[in-house]
Order: C-alpha cells, then sequence, then structure tokens
C-alpha cells in the first residue's frame, strides 16, 4: 500500500490535544493496516511548547520540509494561533503545502491558520463554538457554522474544539480504510462514542445560558426533572410565578432561547441518553421523553442532531457491544 504522508502544523501555545489525538488515530490505522507516515512541522524544528507547558519535538521547520508530497495537511489549534496566523513564512508554507495536499484539516482553532493562509474563502467550516463569532466577524467570506463536530468541504476538513479533532481523524481513516478499519481503531482507543459530523458540538450546558433569577430556575429545574412532562408555557409561567407573556420574556433573556426551543432540546437529550442506555423501542423513549410520537422524536432529532434515532443509537452504543 502506498504511503500516506500526514502532516500536522504545530505553533507556540498550540492545543496538545489537537495534535495528539488525531496523530494517536492515524498511528493506530497505520498499525492495523499500514497506509500512513507522520511528521510534524513548526515554524522552526525542535522542543514546541504547547499552551499547557507540554513541549513537543518537531523534527522539521518550514524553511527546510518540502510542501510538495503531502497527502493530509492537519493545522493543530490553540491559544498560540493568534500569533501564529500573522507569521508569513508559516502561513505561506501552510499554502504551498495545502496546494498540492489531497486534502487539509484543521482541528478547532486551527481554522484560522487556514484562514490566513487563503484557503476557506467561500468555504464553509466550524471550529470551537468560543470563537465562531470571532471566526465569522474577521473573515466574512467564510461560511461559519458552529455546530457540527466537523465539517467536509470539498478537499478541506475543520473540527470543532479539542476532542472532535479525534472523531475528525476517525472518518478521515474511514474515507480511506473503510468502516471497520475507522471501527477498529475507535474500540482500541476507547472512543466508544464515535460521533458523525453532524453530531451537534453542545449539550445543554453549552447552547444554554444560566437562568439569571430564581424565577426562570425553578422553570428550567421543572423541565430537567421530568423532560417528559406536560411543559407549556402555562405550565412554566406557574412554575416560575410569572404571567405567561413575562415568562416568555424573561426566558429568552435569561437564556437565549425560547421555551419551546428549550423543552424540545432537554427532551432531545433525554432521548439521547435513553437511546444508549437501554434497549426500550424508540416509540416508547418518544412517549417516555415528551414527543409522543416516533415520528416526533425523529424529526426533532433531525434538527437538533442530525441523524435519526435509530442511526444514533447504533453509532453511541457503548463498548459493551464489542466484548
Amino acid at each position: 500500500m502506498n504511503q500516506r504522508h500526514m502532516v500536522f502544523v504545530i505553533y507556540e501555545g498550540f492545543q496538545s490535544l489537537d495534535l495528539a489525538g488525531p496523530l494517536e488515530v492515524f498511528q493506530h490505522a497505520g498499525h492495523l493496516a499500514g497506509g500512513y507516515s507522520c511528521r510534524i512541522v513548526a515554524p522552526l524544528p525542535g522542543a514546541v511548547r504547547s499552551s499547557s507547558g507540554l513541549p513537543v519535538h518537531a523534527a522539521h521547520g518550514v524553511a527546510d520540509l518540502d510542501p510538495g508530497g503531502i497527502d493530509t495537511l492537519v493545522v493543530a489549534g490553540g491559544r498560540g494561533v493568534d500569533r501564529a496566523r500573522h507569521d508569513p513564512a508559516l502561513t505561506g508554507w501552510i499554502a504551498s503545502a495545502a496546494a498540492g495536499a489531497r486534502r487539509v484539516a484543521s482541528v478547532c482553532s486551527g481554522v484560522f491558520l487556514l484562514a490566513a493562509a487563503g484557503l476557506v474563502d467561500g468555504r464553509r467550516v466550524t471550529t470551537h463554538w468560543g470563537r465562531a463569532e470571532q471566526l465569522a466577524r474577521e473573515h466574512p467570506g467564510v461560511r461559519v457554522d458552529c455546530d457540527p463536530i466537523f465539517v467536509r468541504d470539498g478537499k478541506v476538513w475543520t473540527s470543532a474544539g479539542v476532542t472532535a479533532g479525534m472523531d475528525l481523524a476517525l472518518a478521515l481513516v474511514e474515507a480511506d480504510l473503510g468502516r471497520e478499519t475507522a471501527h477498529t481503531v475507535a474500540r482500541e482507543l476507547v472512543l466508544f462514542l464515535r460521533r458523525p459530523g453532524s453530531q451537534s458540538q453542545f449539550g445543554v450546558g453549552l447552547w444554554s445560558a444560566q437562568p439569571a433569577t430564581d424565577s426562570i430556575g425553578a422553570a428550567v429545574s421543572a423541565i430537567h426533572a421530568d423532560p417528559g412532562a406536560r411543559h407549556t408555557v402555562a405550565d412554566l409561567a406557574g412554575c416560575a410565578g410569572l404571567s405567561t407573556r413575562h415568562l416568555q420574556r424573561r426566558f429568552a433573556a435569561e437564556l437565549g432561547v425560547p421555551p419551546a426551543v428549550y423543552v424540545e432540546r432537554v427532551r432531545v437529550e433525554a432521548a439521547q441518553r435513553a437511546l444508549v442506555e437501554g434497549g426500550d423501542p424508540v416509540e416508547a423513549i418518544a412517549r417516555r421523553c415528551g414527543f409522543g410520537t416516533a415520528e416526533t422524536l425523529r424529526r426533532a432529532f433531525h434538527r437538533h442532531v442530525g441523524v435519526a434515532p435509530s442511526d444514533y443509537r447504533d453509532r453511541f452504543r457503548s463498548t459493551r457491544e464489542y466484548t
């Protein structure tokens, strides 16, 4: 099998997991099926300090590594990206390497380096949810979607924050070597919740702010205590001790979404847990989580998760299925 030359780009202040996670995925795949050789490049060769202080040795600097002959270029993110993206030698090398590479990928805020190298104009990309607004503001020609775990647009693949880089790497392995090899790598690395790219990077704690007042806090607590219960605006207003109009206004102001949207998202997450942790039929889970019918659950899943409930269950089963 021809070797696929994988090159990982790091710099002072990179996020160590953005490198180590995808690198381990490709190394494991290479041990199983061959086909990968991995190298690390930085602005200068030698020890490169990550944002956590962990030093990583880069065997190559951009001045001594030929940008040609690269199959896949992977750019790590991290706090240091804001300085690195203003390094013309680094961004110029990335642009040259990307021109001949079969595909280009970034993890987390590494997409800022791709943007600085002129590689994502007009493309749909993702990044860590906390930097999406900055990316969209600074690069208005880029279509930023901060919801998915990873996004592919042509030869450019981008991922959300930190551990999402491993999901991206598994998807690349699956594209190269097939689903079974990718699953084997996931099992060996105990990545038992292997997520599709369309899987949202948001959980309740991320997609919503916390209640600022006790009244809205009471309504939120009621929703989480029993997601499948009746939670009309009138019911929630009663919990909060507010009029329905005041409840709707305060809820949206404090949590950033209307009550109905919040209830649906909490119910979807309750259904996600039920699908993974038990074997009940989808119809039963739909009733228990407040959706009423399997079809209503399916539509909500497609809106918020991007996959069908049955597909989610298949992808998210625990490692017990492999023992």
